[in-house]
C-alpha cells in the first residue's frame, strides 16, 4: 500500500499535500474498501455456507428456499436483524451493553489491518504485525465479558466469565506457536515472514522441522479455543447457558458478534496460511502488474478459507466439552508442548541456521502421507455408508 501511494506521490497527484497526510488518507479508503467490501461479504457468505456444510454432514435441509441453493439467506437474515426491536433489559448497565458489541467488532475489523492478501494488498506492513494482531483480537474478549457483566444475567455473567477465563488460557499456547516461526525469520512483520516461505509446499515452515509441525496444530487448535468455536464454544453454550453472553441481545447488537465470530473464522485461516502455509506465494508463471497480484490474493484467499472450510467440519462433527475438560487441554497439554516446541526450535535454528533440506522434504511426505491416510478413510466410510443404504432399500423396497 505504501509503495503504491508513493508512485502516486511521485508522479504528482498530490502535489502541495503532506506525505503523512497522504498515508493516513490512502489507508482509511482502503481499509474501508478491505472491510465494506471484502470482509462483511465474506462474513455473511460465510453464515450461509457453514449452515450448508453443517446440513450435508449430518443429513438434513440447510437454507435452500431464498435464492438459488438459498444462497440470499444471509442477506435475509442480516435485513431481519436489522428490522428487529433493539432491547436492553431494564436493570442492565446500558452503556456498558451498548458498547460491548463495538468493542467485539472492532477488535476483529483492527486485524484485516496487517492482513497480507499479496505481496502489495495490505493496510499496512508494521514492523510489528503479529505482535499487534494478537494485541487487537484480544479486544474481542474484552467485549465478549463486557456484554456478560452488563446484562445482569446469570446466564450471561458465567458466558463471560467462561470466555475470560478461556481466552486468557489459550493466548499462552497460540502466543507460543507463533514463537517458532519468529526465531525462524527474525521478523514480527507478516509479509517478513511469507517473504521467507516458498510457493513449494516443502520450503513452508510447517514443514521445517518437527517442532514448527507440531506448532501448527497446536496454534490451529488453540485459535479455534480463543474464538469461541465448537468445540471449544462454552461461552454461548446453547444447552447449559441458553445463549451464555448473548442471552439479552437482540437485533443488530445481536447480529454484531455473530459477524465477529464468523470474520475471525478467516482471520484464523490468513494467519495460519501466514505462519506456516507459505501465505500468497505462488510459481514464477508471471510478473504481469495485474494477472501475479490477482494470482496471490487468489491463493492466499483459499489456502485460508480452506480453514474456515476445516473449522465449519470440526463444529459439524465434534460434541462440545467440558469446562474442566476445555481448561485441562490448554494447562497440561498444549501449554508444555508448546514451551517444548520454541525450545526444541530454539535449538535446531542453533544446529541448522539456513535450514536442513533433507528434513524439510521428509516432513512434506508426512504431511502428505497424514493427508493421503485422511481421505482414505473418508472414501471408506463413504463406501460403507452405500453399502448399508443399498442394504436397507433391499430390505424394505417402500423406503
Amino acid at each position: 500500500m505504501q509503495a503504491f501511494l508513493d508512485r502516486l506521490i511521485a508522479q504528482g497527484y498530490f502535489a502541495g499535500v503532506p506525505r503523512d497526510l497522504v498515508y493516513v488518507g490512502g489507508m482509511v479508503v482502503f481499509a474501508l474498501i478491505v472491510v465494506l467490501g471484502f470482509v462483511l461479504n465474506v462474513a455473511g457468505i460465510t453464515t450461509w455456507l457453514e449452515r450448508r456444510v453443517w446440513a450435508r454432514m449430518q443429513g438434513r435441509c440447510g437454507p435452500n428456499r431464498v435464492g438459488p441453493q438459498g444462497f440470499l439467506q444471509w442477506l435475509a437474515d442480516g435485513v431481519k436483524l436489522f428490522m428487529k426491536e433493539d432491547l436492553i433489559p431494564a436493570q442492565a448497565d446500558s452503556r456498558l451493553f451498548r458498547l460491548a458489541p463495538y468493542i467485539a467488532v472492532v477488535g476483529f475489523l483492527s486485524a484485516f489491518v496487517v492482513i497480507p492478501f499479496s505481496s502489495g494488498l495490505i493496510v499496512a506492513d508494521l514492523n510489528v504485525g503479529i505482535v499487534y494482531l494478537t494485541a487487537v483480537t484480544s479486544f474481542v474478549v474484552v467485549g465478549i465479558l463486557m456484554a456478560g457483566w452488563a446484562s445482569n444475567n446469570k446466564w450471561s455473567l458465567i458466558g463471560g466469565v467462561r470466555s475470560a477465563a478461556q481466552i486468557v488460557s489459550y493466548e499462552i499456547p497460540t502466543g507460543l506457536s507463533i514463537m517458532p516461526i519468529v526465531l525462524l525469520t527474525g521478523t514480527l512483520s507478516m509479509q517478513g515472514i511469507i517473504g521467507q516461505q516458498g510457493w513449494a509446499p516443502q520450503n513452508w515452515f510447517v514443514f521445517n522441522n518437527p517442532f514448527t509441525f507440531a506448532a501448527f496444530f497446536i496454534f490451529f487448535t488453540s485459535a479455534l479455543a480463543e474464538g469461541n468455536r465448537t468445540p471449544f464454544d462454552l461461552p454461548e453454550a446453547e444447552s447449559e447457558l441458553v445463549a451464555g453472553f448473548v442471552t439479552e441481545y437482540s437485533g443488530v447488537r445481536y447480529l454484531m458478534f455473530f459477524l465477529a465470530e464468523w470474520g475471525n473464522l478467516y482471520i484464523i485461516g490468513a494467519v495460519v496460511t501466514t505462519l506456516f502455509l507459505g501465505g500468497w506465494q505462488i510459481p514464477p508463471i508471471t510478473d504481469g502488474p495485474v494477472l501475479r497480484p490477482l494470482l496471490e490474493f487468489l491463493t492466499f484467499f483459499l489456502k485460508s478459507y480452506f480453514w474456515v472450510l476445516v473449522a465449519m467440519w470440526v463444529r459439524a462433527t465434534l460434541p462440545r466439552v467440558r469446562v474442566d475438560q476445555l481448561m485441562a487441554v490448554c494447562w497440561k497439554y498444549l501449554v508444555p508442548l508448546s514451551f517444548a516446541n520454541l525450545l526444541g526450535t530454539a535449538v535446531w535454528v542453533v544446529l541448522w541456521p539456513q535450514g536442513n533440506v533433507v528434513v524439510q522434504y521428509l516432513m512434506a511426505l508426512l504431511g502428505l502421507a497424514i493427508v493421503w491416510y485422511f481421505f482414505h478413510r473418508v472414501a471408506f466410510h463413504l463406501r460403507r455408508a452405500r453399502v448399508r443404504e443399498r442394504g436397507q432399500f433391499q430390505l424394505n423396497p417402500l423406503s
